[in-house]
């Protein structure tokens, strides 16, 4: 009897000792330091709706880690080619950092700055883009807003007026400094019961109208609005996108930035619309 009583009490403190540890597990806090980041490859990577690959599939990723305070910090790089190569390099490299905080139940505010890099490339191409985003729910739907202000920097200027100076290594305006003016809005909504998410995009450029020291600029003909409508599936841990994007640049708008702004392939604008597909992968 008594070895009876002593293997039930046994039996009954592991029990409670097991119960204890799931439930601390349970209720234990997040880490103070947390890791994400993502892989995708895309047909053609579109920035603000203009091609920075030449019309052609480009592999992307990035990480980033968040501290519990709201702090963050991140690197982003894809492949470039065409326009997008800014002066050589066939790389773009983009390090983040900012600050995130809540200001209501179910919105956020975001401020941080990117700084956009080209390693290789000509020099004066890397320039530093601070911004504001705020982030919330509508609805259904999950909204963000942002604006993105880069200071004069020599890397914004107009250093060429036309394409044809820029292509002859002719500097028209050597030393100058432009800023660059960027907002935009994003929305997304799934739809119950699949794995669909309908997404949007729309945003306004206004800056440089000429070209820089490496023969592009971040607004092509000085004001512009890009937008973009798609959907993403969820298929296991992969993510499937495709996407309409298109800008409001017409080929008689950018004729002066010819030969630049356009596909070495064909010859076709690189802000003109296209049906853009992306398979990504989140971690």
């Amino acid at each position: 009897m008594k070895l009876r009583l002593a293997t039930m009490a046994l039996l009954t403190a592991v029990s409670t000792l097991a119960a204890t540890a799931a439930h601390a597990e349970e209720t234990a806090p997040p880490p103070a330091i947390a890791y994400s980041g993502s892989v995708a490859l895309v047909s053609d990577y579109r920035f603000r709706g203009v091609s920075q690959s030449n019309k052609g599939a480009a592999i992307q990723g990035g990480i980033t880690v968040s501290h519990e305070s709201g702090a963050y910090a991140g690197i982003w790089s894809s492949n470039l080619a065409g326009w997008g190569t800014f002066g050589g390099p066939n790389l773009e490299l983009d390090l983040i950092a900012g600050y995130k905080f809540p200001v209501t139940k179910s919105a956020t505010v975001d401020v941080g700055l990117t700084w956009y890099v080209y390693p290789g490339g000509a020099s004066k191409t890397a320039f530093a883009e601070p911004y504001v985003k705020v982030s919330g729910t509508l609805g259904p739907a999950s909204v963000t807003t942002g604006v993105a202000y880069a200071p004069k920097q020599e890397a914004l200027g107009k250093w060429h007026n036309t394409g044809t100076s820029a292509a002859a290594g002719v500097y028209d305006n050597p030393g100058d400094k432009k800023d660059n003016f960027y907002i935009w809005t994003d929305a997304a909504a799934g739809i119950p019961a699949t794995p669909i998410t309908l997404k949007g995009h729309i945003g306004y450029s206004k800056g440089n109208a000429g070209l820089g020291p490496n023969g592009t600029s971040v607004a092509p003909t000085g004001k512009y609005v890009d937008w973009l409508l798609g959907a993403d599936i969820a298929v296991g841990k992969l993510t499937l996108g495709v996407a309409y994007v298109d800008t409001d640049i017409t080929d008689a708008e950018a004729a002066y930035l010819q030969p630049n702004f356009s596909s070495t392939k064909d010859g076709s604008s690189i802000a003109g619309s296209k049906v853009v597909v992306s398979v990504s992968a989140a971690f």
